[in-house]
């Protein structure tokens, strides 16, 4: 982050413990970022979803976070499979005085709850007149899958249609390819949960190989410029290799996209 990735605008990362927090404020990337972490953080679990801010694209940090809001804009009587820690939600104002919405979310297992929280976050977004103009960027690990189990997790392709259905786009276009995989992981014989385990002839076939990452933005207020994956702290990504491994110490690869603005016609 700090050496390959410390020129982004917004870094969210997912699944963050307290510990890192602490160490990269103190660091060269807490002189360059705003570190923004949950008001309620998940101290048990120490998994918190993160969110880095650029204090030279935004020098006047973060405005408020908004996380409460979206977690109370669920559908009612609907159970979202969420714990402390997983959103976080910022409202922040670039130099050029643009308002932004940028959420950071770690979805659940099967992400069963990656759909109800951009609904949330949509409906959150238009339930309060302050936050009507403000553009959304949304990093999330939404752990979605290229052959999903019917209504036990969630499908790539539904989920691009369903941020599609509030005007939105990801970083890999409205319809996501199920192959384009940010994970490939599987677990050896040397680690607790042996149920888990698989041999390394069987680490495709049993391993975690997903298209579960993405970056989510208002289809009308950015374009792609460029967008790559990274599973060797490089700037490239070696497919079909498996990962974690001693110089990638993450289950899923790094997503970076660069977005261009798109200006405003005259009559909007």
């Amino acid at each position: 982050l700090e050496n390959v990735y410390g020129d982004s605008d917004v870094i969210t990362l997912e699944e963050v413990s307290a510990s890192l927090i602490e160490q990269a404020r103190k660091r060269a990337l807490g002189q360059k970022f705003w570190i923004v972490a949950p008001g309620d953080m998940d101290a048990v679990r120490d998994q918190n979803s993160v969110i880095f801010l650029s204090k030279e694209t935004f020098p006047a940090g973060p405005s408020a976070e908004i996380t409460a809001l979206v977690e109370s804009s669920f559908e009612e009587g609907v159970d979202v499979p969420i714990a402390k820690g997983d959103i976080l939600a910022i409202t922040a104002t670039d130099r050029d005085g643009i308002p932004f919405v940028i959420a950071a979310f770690h979805g659940d297992t099967n992400g069963l709850a990656t759909k109800p929280v951009l609904s949330a976050i949509m409906k959150a977004m238009a339930s309060d007149s302050a936050l009507v103009t403000h553009k959304l960027i949304f990093g999330l690990d939404a752990n979605t899958y290229e052959k999903a189990k019917p209504g036990k997790q969630q499908d790539v392709l539904e989920w691009g249609k369903h941020y599609v259905s509030y005007g939105l786009t990801s970083c890999w276009g409205d319809v996501p390819n199920p192959s384009n995989y940010t994970t490939f992981n599987s677990r050896t014989y040397l680690q607790p949960q042996l149920n888990k385990a698989c041999k390394k002839s069987d680490k495709r076939a049993n391993g975690d190989v997903n298209p579960k990452d993405f970056i989510v933005f208002g289809k009308n207020d950015f374009k792609v410029s460029h967008t790559w994956k990274d599973n060797t702290g490089e700037k490239k990504y070696i497919e079909d290799m498996a990962f974690p491994t001693l110089n990638f110490p993450s289950d899923h690869g790094i997503l970076a996209t660069i977005l261009e603005p798109i200006a405003a016609s005259s009559s909007s």
